[in-house]
């Protein structure tokens, strides 16, 4: 089996963590980066030369390309690129402090941005590689009350990463974004702020957090890494991979609701173009 070279971002704790220590455990070498990378020396003492803890805060684009360049001078080329650095603070859209709303975007979307970009050059000069954006199933379905930057930036990623893999894919370049629903990691644990939520978001809101706080996750981290581990070793990707029980359910009832409406909305559709027949009934207004 080949020995594959991983940048992972956010390899400090949680996917990030878990899937870097799945990599070495296989044999391959890992770029793990994190804020301070002291925090992943125990992967240096446990697994040697072949792990190189990197300082990287992903807001920083020109960071992130020095980042990219040291993995590469170190290890000679990158195979996988990791987006997966992230976080999470509830809040309701209208009553979010816009600074909070931003900061998330910053390091959601913009990070994922900034280091895709900068491994494009290198992944181009080496004939190709794999880049996976951890995203979430609220990154495909939405609507879960009080993650409004989060989500956006999870939606954003996805945009963005059909558009690369596009433009890319004469390169070797591929693209799996992944879809996480809830796993045990620290996403909704000491690394998520809950603002203050008013008296009227309480029924939305409140209850979503209440959720998310109270349920233990299904998903084991460890698991997921050793399937993507698995994975990138495929001539073949899926374009998108829900992960844990919950996301692959809510994935395929989205994805039937979504050809459901727009089964029933199709002679509408049609008929706002020039020659077509105009104007057709609407469907019936019921739920």
């Amino acid at each position: 089996m080949a020995t594959l070279t991983w940048f992972i971002t956010g390899s400090s704790r949680g996917f990030g963590r878990s899937l870097a220590v799945a990599a070495l455990e296989a044999g391959d070498q890992v770029a793990a980066t994190a804020r301070r990378p002291e925090q992943v020396a125990d992967l240096v003492e446990r697994f040697g030369g072949r792990v190189l803890p990197v300082a990287l805060d992903v807001t920083d684009a020109e960071a992130a390309g020095a980042a990219l360049d040291a993995a590469r001078d170190r290890f000679g080329r990158i195979d996988v690129v990791v987006n997966n650095a992230g976080y999470a603070n509830v809040a309701p859209v209208e009553t979010a402090p816009e600074g909070d709303f931003r900061r998330q975007f910053e390091t959601n979307f913009w990070g994922v941005y900034n280091v895709s970009r900068a491994a494009l050059p290198l992944l181009k000069a080496q004939g190709g590689g794999t880049v996976i954006q951890f995203s979430s199933i609220g990154g495909r379905v939405g609507g879960s009350a009080g993650l409004g930057s989060y989500q956006a930036a999870k939606f954003a990623i996805d945009g963005l990463t059909r558009v690369l893999a596009t433009e890319t894919a004469p390169f070797g370049i591929r693209y799996l974004v992944v879809e996480p629903s809830g796993f045990a990691t620290d996403w909704a644990g000491a690394s998520m702020d809950v603002q203050d939520v008013p008296p009227e978001y309480r029924a939305t809101v409140g209850a979503f957090n209440d959720r998310v706080r109270d349920s233990r996750a299904a998903g084991d981290p460890d698991r997921a890494a050793g399937i993507l581990v698995r994975m990138v070793r495929r001539d073949h990707l899926p374009t998108h991979l829900p992960l844990g029980a919950n996301a692959a359910r809510m994935a395929l009832a989205y994805s039937r609701q979504q050809i459901a409406e727009a089964e029933a909305w199709e002679a509408v559709s049609l008929s706002a173009d020039f020659g077509a027949q105009y104007p057709v009934e609407l469907p019936a207004d019921t739920e």
